[in-house]
């Protein structure tokens, strides 16, 4: 339902919705959309891969748990590296690196949320992947200008890591939230809600494949 203003009119949606939503319906994100969609398949091979990345074992998608791995230690890295003092560079350093670790099974689960979803969410998805893919790029530079000895410049990399990781995370929250991606056990399903029903509800109204069931054509 659209807000409203206090007398009736309809209120007119933020920027960041705006912006969003010209992702949503930007049809040049397609190819790059069918290029990722290749990786995707690769990674997520069907079996007890796909299982494993989509979260069966645990009744729900693993991706939204995984991303507080590398959130949690790199947003750490930047509290210790701007308060922390001296004493606290090398937790910094190791944290920073744990980050970088987690992101590699945690990319695994976006891809195999990612191929279950519908054509617009996949373009956000697109878009969600590239900011990610650079801040990941940044923070793996500033591992590496930490390790020459380079400080100040490592803490200036991670922070526009951090920058890159932060618009990777809304995008990322707007998929989960506002266009219901993300696989379910059936077992979930609330009554009279049909977007528990244990498959995926994109928020246009059209229903993606059932979860568990790889590579299933998206819906337009």
């Amino acid at each position: 339902m659209a807000r409203t203003t206090p007398d009736g009119a309809a209120e007119a949606p933020s920027p960041l919705v705006t912006a969003v939503r010209h992702i949503e319906a930007n049809e040049g994100l397609d190819r790059p959309a069918a290029a990722l969609q290749k990786l995707a398949e690769a990674v997520d091979r069907p079996g007890v891969v796909d299982d494993v990345l989509t979260g069966k074992p645990i009744g729900h998608a693993a991706h939204p748990l995984m991303t507080d791995l590398p959130i949690g230690f790199w947003t750490s890295t930047g509290v210790l590296d701007l308060i922390g003092g001296r004493s606290s560079r090398k937790a910094a350093d190791r944290l920073l690196a744990l980050g970088i670790l987690s992101a590699v099974p945690t990319v695994a689960t976006g891809l195999a949320e990612w191929l279950r979803a519908d054509t617009s969410s996949r373009r956000v998805g697109v878009v969600h992947a590239n900011a990610n893919g650079v801040g990941l790029g940044f923070y793996v530079a500033s591992w590496v200008a930490r390790k020459r000895g380079q400080r100040i410049k490592g803490v200036l990399l991670a922070l526009v890591g951090a920058t890159f990781a932060t618009i990777g995370g809304y995008l990322g929250g707007h998929m989960t939230v506002a266009r219901k991606i993300g696989t379910r056990d059936p077992a979930f399903a609330v009554p009279g809600d049909p977007s528990s029903d244990g498959v995926i509800a994109p928020a246009d109204g059209t229903f993606a494949d059932a979860p568990h069931a790889p590579h299933a054509p998206d819906t337009p």
